[in-house]
């Protein structure tokens, strides 16, 4: 392993050091007999931990790819690939010694096969299968989506059913999660995903230059400069109105985006690669759209499930998740919403919305618990980039035709 690598690993080791402490010693709980290892390689962070089935995280280990890719201005899938190949090793034995548990003590090796970046997902498969294979042990092959939709009955006491947003800079979709493997998907993004779109967005206004942001991923630097932006500057129409859905688009989006980025170029005389002296309301415009189309949907998720009765009526849940339910704006303008329709809003902490391996072994632990999937053989098991997840009743929802307001209608909710 390089220098960066190992320096990398050991500053995510000790971040980590404090969290996994402080939850153990106050689960009030003995470690429970079953344990479960998660592997995650779906995209550009190599995560690894071993999980009980309290929920107590008994260790934990994360490579971050993101200063390689920051330097190439985006995810290199064989570059991504070979990180991982290079790390994963390291990173599953310094979470088996952190969590004090040897592989024979587990009860089962739980990694991502679905969906992701098909070179990385890969990596975590093959290692995977010799892992079990050598030790004997069963497999659990895990849904990314679905682990991101479970962490938080592993920070909360939620019992199904419950909604689930899912927001990343890969995914984006709305769920009605009603078991441990049975899910409604009620909508997608059917291009891009919202983080992706932010960090497209940060490219094209060269915020690796702006000084405040030269270390910062897209989706952070925007978040960072729209805090003291002015959002009214620009107004972008919201994708998709016309599609009384949950669906979502971005790409679109961007497209308006990217058109207002070369006006204000035009008028400012600048080129293109140069900061615009509006970047920060830039950001705040950008920021606010992606925020009102992601709440647009999500309110017509929530009317369409109390409507039939897939969730309570009263007391239902929204759950969050996904690296960019780590922006504070998004989440601030979600809670407003939630609040206004008599839902509460659960996030995970930030740390467990993006990938890691506590999620994908607490996915396991919750398979394992309800005998679903749990291999004995990883015979004909294959990683899947593209993998739907649950049932799509999508189009129910779009015949079921429910308005919700407009733009200028929810600007309350970002008060």
């Amino acid at each position: 392993m390089n220098s960066i690598a190992q320096s990398v690993l050991q500053s995510a080791k000790h971040s980590r050091a404090a969290w996994l402490r402080n939850r153990c010693a106050h689960s009030g709980k003995q470690r429970f007999r079953r344990l479960v290892l998660g592997i995650e390689t779906s995209c550009d962070d190599t995560g690894a931990a071993v999980v009980d089935e309290a929920g107590c995280v008994l260790g934990e280990a994360l490579h971050c790819q993101k200063e390689v890719h920051l330097q190439s201005g985006g995810i290199i899938p064989v570059v991504a690939q070979q990180l991982h190949r290079e790390n994963i090793d390291q990173v599953v034995q310094e979470a088996l010694r952190a969590s004090g548990v040897s592989v024979a003590e587990l009860a089962a090796v739980a990694t991502t096969v679905k969906p992701g970046l098909a070179l990385s997902l890969g990596v975590g498969l093959q290692y995977s299968r010799s892992l079990v294979s050598r030790h004997q042990k069963p497999f659990i092959p895990i849904h990314h989506m679905e682990a991101h939709a479970l962490t938080i009955r592993l920070t909360h006491h939620l019992e199904f059913p419950f909604l689930v947003l899912l927001i990343s800079g890969g995914h984006c979709l709305l769920a009605v999660a009603q078991g441990v493997s049975d899910f409604l998907l009620l909508g997608q993004s059917i291009d891009i995903a919202p983080g992706d779109m932010l960090d497209k967005v940060a490219r094209r206004l060269s915020l690796r230059k702006h000084p405040e942001c030269h270390s910062m991923a897209g989706g952070k630097a925007i978040e960072h400069l729209a805090q003291t932006g002015n959002q009214e500057l620009l107004t972008f129409r919201l994708p998709m109105q016309q599609y009384r859905n949950c669906d979502f688009s971005f790409s679109g989006l961007q497209n308006l985006v990217n058109n207002a980025i070369v006006q204000k170029e035009k008028e400012e005389g600048i080129q293109e690669g140069e900061i615009l002296s509006c970047v920060k309301d830039v950001a705040a415009a950008v920021q606010h759209a992606v925020a009102a189309h992601i709440i647009q949907r999500t309110y017509r998720a929530m009317l369409f499930c109390i409507k039939n009765s897939i969730l309570p009526s009263k007391n239902a849940t929204l759950v969050v998740s996904g690296g960019v339910a780590s922006n504070q704006y998004i989440r601030k303008v979600l809670q407003n919403l939630a609040d206004a329709n008599d839902f509460a809003l659960l996030c995970p902490p930030p740390r467990l919305c993006t990938d890691n391996g506590v999620m994908i072994a607490w996915n396991g632990i919750e398979r394992l618990r309800a005998g679903l999937g749990v291999l004995h053989s990883t015979a004909g098991i294959r990683y899947e980039p593209r993998a739907p997840l649950g049932i799509d009743i999508s189009k129910r929802v779009e015949e079921d035709s429910i308005k919700v307001p407009k733009l200028k209608e929810i600007r309350w909710l970002a008060s």
